[in-house]
């Protein structure tokens, strides 16, 4: 095992690759070679770093260093003052702006990293480097010294529940594959992450395959299987790539394929792709797609765990469930119940987005709240706003209000109050959202995405978005609350899949907290949050306007009439609420009424 003193990671986003990304990773190279340091500084490539809107950009470790703006011209030298004379380089220093959006920053304090631990510290598609962390230690001590039944009764006690958002507990799962009648049996991984805004799973593929991998061949052993499956969307290309890779090294280290680790175990991997179908995460479906046929969910039972995978036994967990399995096993099933709450053990992995300071994939214990999430590991509300909403769980989680704040962060408190767990998205809304626009935002993804199969969710949200869409463009009529809340709890109950069942979720949740809101919409014809168009008017203030002209002239409807250096009016009937009048006006002078 060879080990540098330093290493160099290269972000290769499409951001930063269209920025020459390639071009200084080849310079960084060439110039680590005529300085004589190439044995002593590795480069990697990553998927990304966070700032690539300032890329090409470079993170050095174990400094922690982030380059960002570099030119060809610029490595030599950059190599001589940072890796030669040990000095960083201030000019090329990434300074963090008050709003951060970035996929994976240093961890705060409110932060746990164990399906993360590795992101960003090993190269992905170098088996050695997850060796050099403990990797495969795991799957040695469970040949070497565990037998089937010890080991799902490890991760029993651990509390490990599964993550892809229903948090059936694990070792139960694998216990019930197990004991079902029927050869061969197989383990799937779902990698089929679809929620808008999430990418955890993507991140782990990516930067720790080999702990996923790793983790699936436990399970294997564990339930008896001999042939896995990674469905991973087609989306997802780096993810595909490096998984590929993983499994091949792992094949060359004996740790797939035949006799593992020269025991009489056997199994082995391959990656099927999905093709973007969203109900493809439901596991039915996903099963439907490896066997080649349309992705469509089928009713349960029996479970895919009797009859799954061409009506074997079939044992289907995510992405970051099997990152966690080698550290139970490692560190202990006391050790992971350690963390979290008492029914919701160990960490959970999130992606927030929206109205926050620092937006990106977090790593927290079970138990923290979310007021900790949003102000203590987020930065806060942007721009000093007030908080609103946060919905947790994806498109068909719920959406919660400030007097949820104080909500700890697990299965049961979640959806006791009415939203989920989910795969792990969140999106926080500030005091400037719309949430009957909201609402209708992800009524028209799930509806979008409805494979069609049954009536109620192919029929019932099509019939909500409708109404949705009516109410924003200032058409609701009275009955439509009543009307919504009716196919909510029709959609819900007589649906076939999760899809179908959490789907009514974003509606109802705001319907219960944010009543008010439909309410102005529908009856006052009006939007609170100034958000729908058809709800509000532009006004020009006469205190404020200078007779400029400049709204007048910008104006695609010629909606702005007056003189110059004379108050200007806009006339509503006209004027389609494009709102360039508001942004080219240098006086503040136009507002929304």
């Amino acid at each position: 095992m060879k080990y540098y003193r330093s290493h160099v990671l290269v972000c290769v986003d499409p951001d930063c690759l269209s920025r020459g990304a390639h071009d200084i990773e080849d310079a960084l190279q060439d110039e680590l070679v005529a300085q004589g340091l190439i044995d002593e500084v590795q480069v990697l490539e990553t998927s990304r770093i966070g700032a690539c809107s300032e890329g090409p950009e470079l993170m050095v470790y174990p400094e922690g260093v982030h380059y960002v703006g570099l030119s060809v011209d610029d490595i030599p030298y950059l190599v001589e003052e940072h890796f030669l004379k040990g000095r960083v380089v201030q000019k090329f220093l990434y300074t963090k702006p008050k709003f951060v959006d970035e996929e994976l920053s240093a961890p705060t304090p409110k932060e746990v990293r164990v399906v993360l631990r590795n992101c960003g510290k090993i190269d992905p598609q170098n088996i050695e480097d997850y060796i050099a962390e403990d990797g495969y230690q795991a799957l040695a001590k469970v040949l070497t010294e565990m037998t089937p039944e010890q080991v799902i009764e490890e991760i029993k006690r651990s509390g490990l529940r599964g993550r892809g958002g229903a948090g059936f507990p694990t070792g139960r799962k694998w216990e019930l594959t197990r004991a079902a009648k029927g050869e061969p049996k197989y383990i799937i991984c779902n990698a089929d992450e679809g929620d808008p805004g999430a990418f955890m799973n993507r991140r782990v593929l990516e930067g720790d395959p080999h702990s996923v991998i790793e983790g699936m061949i436990i399970a294997a052993y564990a339930i008896g299987a001999s042939q896995g499956y990674i469905y991973c969307r087609a989306e997802y290309p780096l993810a595909v790539s490096t998984l590929n890779i993983a499994i091949q090294q792992a094949r060359n280290f004996g740790l797939l394929g035949k006799n593992i680790l020269g025991t009489d175990f056997s199994f082995d991997l391959e990656v099927r792709q999905g093709a973007g179908a969203f109900v493809c995460g439901e596991e039915t479906a996903l099963i439907a797609s490896i066997e080649g046929r349309r992705g469509e969910p089928r009713p349960r039972p029996p479970f895919p765990a009797q009859s799954g995978l061409w009506g074997k036994p079939t044992n289907i967990n995510n992405v970051e469930t099997y990152a966690n399995v080698p550290q139970i096993i490692l560190k202990g099933a006391d050790w992971f119940a350690s963390m979290g709450t008492e029914k919701s053990k160990g960490t959970k992995t999130f992606a927030l987005a929206g109205d926050l300071n620092h937006t990106g994939l977090i790593e927290v214990p079970f138990g923290i709240t979310l007021r900790e999430i949003v102000y203590d590991v987020g930065g806060g509300i942007r721009d000093g706003k007030a908080f609103k909403a946060i919905q947790t769980g994806g498109p068909m989680g719920g959406c919660l209000p400030a007097s949820y704040l104080d909500l700890p962060v697990d299965y049961e408190s979640l959806t006791a109050a009415g939203s989920i767990m989910g795969s792990g998205g969140m999106i926080v809304m500030d005091e400037d959202t719309c949430m009957v626009d909201i609402a209708r935002f992800f009524m028209e993804f799930t509806q979008d995405e409805s494979c069609g199969k049954c009536t109620p969710c192919r029929i019932g949200t099509r019939r909500i978005l409708e109404i949705l869409t009516r109410i924003c463009e200032g058409k609701g009529q009275d009955g439509d609350i009543e009307t919504l809340e009716y196919l909510c709890e029709q959609i819900r109950t007589n649906s076939l899949c999760g899809l179908g069942q959490g789907a009514p979720n974003p509606v109802a949740s705001t319907l219960k907290h944010f009543r008010e809101e439909y309410e102005a919409h529908i009856y006052e014809k009006r939007c609170p949050a100034k958000v729908c168009r058809a709800l509000i008017r532009y006004e020009i203030l006469p205190e404020a306007c200078t007779g400029c002209t400049v709204c007048a002239r910008n104006c695609p409807v010629g909606a702005i009439s007056g003189e110059r250096r004379q108050t200007h009016v806009i006339d509503p009937d006209i004027c389609i609420r494009c709102g360039i009048c508001m942004q080219v006006c240098n006086f503040n002078a136009v507002v929304i009424q």
